[in-house]
């Protein structure tokens, strides 16, 4: 090798540069940083979505304050949707483990889908059935997103036009 070839190797392989084999390492060490901080934010919302899960599975108690309550705020975010000139609102978004067939009924638009419900997602339907439906209001349960290419959350949507 020439002296310049030796010296520009050298001035490479020191300090100042990183040798293939180190970048390639450095690669590496922060592939697996990004990885552990996915696996970390897996972790944190899964727990989360138990905690969701174990939350809704329990029914709310329908008092005549809590039935105002909701009814006061399903009218707001109504008539907000409608000055926006929308004809539709998700009302709820729930874990498709609250079904007992994971959403196979909503999914495929099954005739017995409400049966599958469970918990408060079950008050909700019921709620609509007993409350909004008169009202020529309708209830639309569609799977809202697809982990890894599964049926996942599930929304329920308002409906007046």
């Amino acid at each position: 090798m020439p002296a310049t070839e030796t010296d520009a190797h050298a001035k490479l392989g020191d300090e100042s540069f990183m040798s293939a084999d180190d970048l390639r390492s450095y690669m590496q060490e922060i592939e697996q940083a990004k990885l552990s901080k996915e696996i970390s934010a897996m972790d944190r919302a899964d727990k989360a979505r138990d905690e969701m899960v174990k939350t809704l599975s329990q029914p709310v108690d329908l008092t005549p304050e809590r039935l105002r309550e909701i009814a006061t705020n399903l009218q707001t975010k109504m008539r907000l949707a409608a000055q926006r000139g929308e004809t539709e609102i998700m009302v709820m978004r729930f874990p498709n483990a609250l079904c007992t067939d994971k959403g196979r009924a909503i999914n495929n638009a099954e005739d017995g889908w409400p049966d599958t419900l469970t918990g408060r997602p079950r008050q909700a339907f019921e709620l609509w059935r007993d409350h909004l439906r008169a009202g020529h209001y309708k209830l639309k349960a569609m799977i809202i997103d697809w982990p890894n290419g599964m049926p996942g959350d599930v929304g329920f949507f308002l409906s007046w036009a």
